[in-house]
């Protein structure tokens, strides 16, 4: 059995895959399995999935006929992984080569049930920005609460705003089954999964080192317009009140619903005025408004005034605490040249 199983969610990634799993093939740790799931992918992804297989015993491929999205394929990974121990990489993303036998011998040296690590951002201009997920250190069950669990649930505002992002940790595979925890939509996916996580686990060692590389471009989809975010984000605040219920979260975020549902909005306003949305400006500023008109949403710029934002994300805040859709729209057009 492996030590570590690397599960690749793959779909239209012929552009960025053998970087990908170059990246793989040459880490310094060698005792590891790698699970591809191509997704359904209609480009030259399926095939080059398979061409690395072939060189590497220690690869896999699951081949899907259609897009299920990238919480299936990483919940068929899931089910297949035969390792001790779990990371996620997307397909349009990599690691540093002593990755994985970091975030082992950080995990084995201290005894944790997981290992954090922080991330390059890498922008198309060719800058970079390194960002670290947890100060270094060795975290018990309190000190995950205070520095992870507690942000993920109602610290969504200000910045810097701590990302849940799954694949800058390394997962126990027997917590993970004994949890019965997999992933759920389209979007704002990983924080669900590694706020039940670590409501599981005992122990966390961190790593301030950026070990793994984040691709920002246009064809991520953090960066492609969203026709059914509405739905997307209702799912998403659904599954987390079942979180923060079972857990018993609430007490030391009380107004996390509130945090929440702003960021949603946030993000959502960025989402009508994306590039791409094939609506009018006229009927994005309407959707913009309806779902302002949310009663959880209403009860969110009501109740909770945003406080600590970066510059641009407090104006666009401010503009929807007073109602100015008109100059908001206005804004987004000029700055995404609608």
């Amino acid at each position: 059995m492996p030590s570590i199983s690397v599960i690749v969610p793959v779909y239209q990634s012929e552009k960025f895959l053998h970087r990908c799993l170059d990246s793989v093939a040459r880490q310094t740790f060698s005792d590891w399995e790698l699970l591809l799931v191509n997704d359904g992918s209609t480009d030259g992804s399926a095939a080059l999935c398979d061409q690395f297989a072939a060189k590497d015993q220690r690869v896999r491929v699951f081949h899907r006929k259609r897009n299920r999205g990238v919480s299936e394929a990483r919940n068929l990974g899931l089910s297949e992984a035969r390792g001790d121990y779990v990371t996620f990489l997307d397909a349009d993303d990599c690691y540093e080569f002593h990755a994985l036998e970091t975030l082992w011998n950080l995990r084995q040296q201290s005894g944790a049930d997981a290992a954090a690590c922080g991330l390059t951002y890498l922008f198309p201009d060719g800058k970079q920005s390194v960002q670290s997920q947890l100060p270094p250190g060795i975290y018990d069950q309190n000190g995950i609460r205070e520095t992870l669990i507690n942000p993920l649930v109602g610290d969504r505002l200000t910045q810097p705003v701590f990302n849940g992002y799954s694949v800058c940790y390394l997962f126990s595979a027997e917590i993970i089954r004994k949890s019965r925890l997999t992933f759920d939509g389209p979007y704002l996916e990983d924080e669900l999964f590694v706020l039940e996580y670590f409501c599981n686990a005992r122990s966390l060692a961190a790593t301030d080192q950026p070990l793994y590389r984040y691709f920002l471009h246009q064809q991520s989809a953090t960066h492609r317009y969203m026709a059914d975010f509405p739905q997307v984000f209702t799912r998403f605040m659904d599954r987390k009140e079942a979180l923060v219920a079972r857990y018993g979260l609430e007490a030391a975020r009380p107004q996390w619903r509130e945090s929440s549902n702003w960021a949603g909005l946030l993000i959502q306003v960025g989402n009508e005025y994306a590039k791409d949305n094939p609506k009018s400006i006229l009927q994005r500023q309407k959707a913009v408004k309806e779902f302002c008109r949310r009663p959880e949403m209403e009860k969110a710029i009501r109740e909770l005034v945003p406080m600590g934002l970066s510059p641009n994300k407090q104006m666009v805040a401010n503009l929807i605490r007073g109602r100015h859709f008109f100059t908001l729209t206005q804004l987004y057009r000029l700055k995404n040249r609608i």
